[in-house]
């Protein structure tokens, strides 16, 4: 079959999914997380195949590190879709009402975007995570995986379209695509797709965005950062700046620089460097820092690089605004966080800093589709469209505008028979 052939099927069940109702879709979800669970050492042994060819390929480090999907990642898929099923359905929600003139009633309702391409790299639970997001906003979905997870994907992608066919969702609503000639295809199916969320390196995403008109979102970078200020408490800062480093480094809300201002970086950071030690981290550092530990310089193609590995880059900085400065010339807009106990600071980092996630004595870690309670996510957007931050099931929805009205033409109110009242109602749309 061909692209055009599955994304016409996916275009096509996409619209009769849009009507689907919450209970049919809980229902549908609840047994995708049932059969994952019944058939988890089939989908181990394929994500077993995958990861032993992808290591005599030598695939990179933290690609395996995605590409693993043991038992603990599918309990945690699993957790994700049982949160999902707890969310209120987001399709039909009323917006907005207005009374445009008597018996002319005017909705803003809340839909489903229609097709959207997921493109990724690596990690079969972004699969599961997408699918089930893209079942219970009512969209269709066209993924294509990358090569090194095709045994986990096939195993996956075949028991979630087995579990919602059973309990009548429209067929076809999921299609997965295999080669790699089928990404270039997919970009051009702008008659039939509606959305692509692509998620891997920075050069893929780049790629996906200048190669397509199909609009476009997620983030091509992952800089994240974390900034200790002069206010901060000294345990809490090496807590959250090692947790945001090392809990997982493969993933792109792991920090990659750190911030210390001036005034506590003797301080802070012979402790921090101790502690990163026992995790076996690289450090590079600015001028500043190589006074007060021992670290590899630091360039500015330090500031510009996400690791997605063991190494953190540190610069000493003169105060808050430089912080800030720094961050908005270098990140990538997607979370940064301030540690200190001085509020004031704290208002102002999260105000000026242009990220889509800005914390106050946290990990950068905690910026997370599940964390959130979005049920997962397909993705983050760096974009400053629709959706920004973690993409759950709202960045899966766009709206229409329903008018009723009893016989009204607009001629009556071009000749000022009849004029508009544009009261606004508190009112959900009547069907």
């Amino acid at each position: 079959m061909s692209i055009n052939e599955m994304a016409f099927q996916v275009k096509e069940a996409s619209i009769r999914l849009a009507a689907a109702g919450t209970e049919l879709k809980n229902k549908a979800l609840k047994n995708i997380a049932r059969l994952l669970m019944e058939r988890k050492d089939e989908i181990i042994k394929a994500n077993n195949e995958d990861l032993q060819r992808s290591k005599e390929e030598k695939l990179a480090e933290p690609l395996l590190k995605r590409l693993k999907f043991d038992e603990a990642k599918i309990s945690d898929v699993i957790d994700g879709i049982n949160s999902l099923v707890k969310l209120e359905d987001p399709v039909g929600k009323t917006l907005l009402s207005t009374e445009l003139d008597e018996g002319l009633e005017l909705y803003k309702v809340t839909c489903p975007i229609g097709v959207v391409g997921i493109i990724f790299e690596s990690r079969p639970d972004a699969l599961v995570q997408i699918s089930t997001l893209c079942l219970k906003s009512g969209n269709g979905v066209l993924l294509k995986g990358g090569s090194e997870a095709s045994q986990t994907n096939k195993i996956l992608a075949q028991i979630i379209t087995e579990a919602t066919e059973e309990v009548g969702i429209p067929s076809n609503w999921l299609k997965l695509l295999e080669t790699r000639a089928d990404v270039n295809e997919m970009l051009k199916m702008d008659k039939y797709i509606d959305l692509i969320i692509p998620r891997g390196s920075n050069e893929f995403v780049r790629y996906i965005m200048d190669n397509s008109n199909i609009p476009v979102m997620g983030h091509a970078d992952g800089i994240c950062h974390c900034y200790i200020d002069e206010d901060a408490d000294i345990d809490m800062a090496i807590r959250i700046v090692v947790d945001s480093k090392t809990q997982y480094v493969a993933v792109c809300n792991a920090t990659e620089t750190l911030l210390v201002h001036k005034n506590i970086a003797p301080k802070v950071l012979p402790e921090l460097k101790k502690a990163l030690d026992a995790k076996n981290v690289e450090l590079a550092g600015c001028s500043e820092t190589q006074k007060i530990i021992p670290v590899t310089p630091a360039t500015e193609e330090d500031w510009k690089t996400e690791y997605l590995d063991y190494k953190l880059s540190i610069k000493v900085v003169e105060n808050l605004d430089e912080a800030i400065n720094h961050i908005n010339t270098y990140g990538s807009g997607h979370t940064d966080s301030i540690i200190t106990n001085n509020k004031q600071n704290a208002a102002s980092f999260m105000s000026l800093v242009d990220s889509g996630n800005v914390f106050w004595n946290c990990s950068t870690r905690f910026s997370d589709g599940f964390r959130y309670g979005f049920g997962a996510e397909v993705g983050i957007s760096t974009s400053k469209i629709h959706a920004r931050g973690p993409v759950g099931l709202d960045g899966l929805l766009i709206y229409k505008y329903k008018l009723i009205g009893n016989g009204h033409i607009v001629d009556d109110y071009a000749k000022r028979t009849k004029s508009f009242k544009h009261n606004k109602m508190n009112k959900e749309f009547p069907f």
